[in-house]
């Protein structure tokens, strides 16, 4: 589950970099700070077969945390650091997951929306990503995302407002 929050996260942050067909957003260069509130419904896409090789301490303990999880939203902060290369390089959704696929919808300076779709032996996801430079140290999106696999579908909807901090990224990567 933490896997499945951190990649949205990463894909949440990836339209900040540029593809072939997207534009890349007019934001600064340097330390950004990062917040973004998660929600989730539906039950996590685990394979049967995945399940079926954890020992049952494993599976109360994922029961545990999908308990804990509840309805509440999720917010999390993270710094990054948002180089010239990081730029140049092509959007990435998920490519440790599998092959993915993406349509731009709509891409300019200020904004980019894009269409996804990442399948693997396991499950698939779908998905918009949305993203808004308020300004060149302001950036805010939102992304909505299908997972399904296992049996099971689960939805989860992401914003995220990120902020500029400075020039300098000093130990963030």
């Amino acid at each position: 589950m933490t896997k499945l929050v951190l990649a949205c996260t990463l894909l949440a942050s990836a339209p900040l970099w540029a593809a072939d067909k997207l534009q890349r957003l007019d934001v600064k260069l340097g330390l950004w700070e990062t917040t973004t509130t998660s929600n989730m419904s539906g039950a996590p896409p685990i394979p049967e077969a995945r399940l079926a090789k954890m020992s049952p301490e494993e599976r109360a303990m994922l029961e545990r945390m999908m308990k804990a999880r509840g309805d509440a939203p999720q917010t999390h902060t993270q710094k990054s650091c948002l180089t010239k290369e990081k730029l140049e390089k092509d959007l990435s959704f998920g490519d440790e997951r599998g092959k993915c696929t993406h349509d731009i919808l709509s891409s300019t300076s200020k904004e980019a929306e894009v269409k996804f779709h990442c399948a693997d032996e396991n499950m698939t996801s779908d998905g918009t990503a949305k993203f808004e430079a308020v300004s060149s140290e302001n950036v805010k999106g939102t992304v909505h995302t299908t997972v399904s696999g296992g049996g099971n579908t689960m939805k989860m909807d992401l914003t995220l407002a990120s902020r500029y901090l400075g020039s300098s990224c000093g130990d963030v990567k």
